[in-house]
């Protein structure tokens, strides 16, 4: 389960951030993951709250927005959605190799409580 590990790190992040604004709880964590990235949501929930226990993060809610995959189709010059894991071109059957997003694991934004007021 990878999902640990990969909060594991995102914790460190988190409690950076929160440190460096002087919060004094997280109460949300917002992720951006891609639909290819090979990483189980619920997977994910599970190993934080394991993870944040003890923190300023303990608690905070994980918020997960799924990115859609997505591919160019060079012969069509378009976009394209990504279906099964499959790049194939809908319109054409052309295969892809220039993936355009699917593959993304970033903290968007975290929500803090008790921050210092910025001098």
């Amino acid at each position: 389960m990878h999902e640990l590990s990969l909060m594991v790190a995102l914790r460190e992040q988190v409690l950076a951030a929160a440190a460096a604004r002087g919060a004094r709880a997280v109460t949300a964590i917002h992720l951006r993951i891609g639909r290819l990235a090979g990483v189980e949501p619920e997977a994910l929930q599970f190993a934080a709250a394991l993870v944040l226990a003890g923190s300023l993060a303990a608690g905070a809610a994980l918020v997960i927005d799924s990115v859609e995959a997505r591919c160019h189709c060079r012969p069509c010059a378009a976009p394209f959605e990504v279906l099964d894991g499959m790049c194939v071109c809908p319109r054409c059957g052309a295969i892809s190799r220039q993936l355009l997003c699917g593959r993304e694991l970033a903290l968007a934004a975290l929500e803090l409580e008790g921050l210092e007021p910025d001098p």
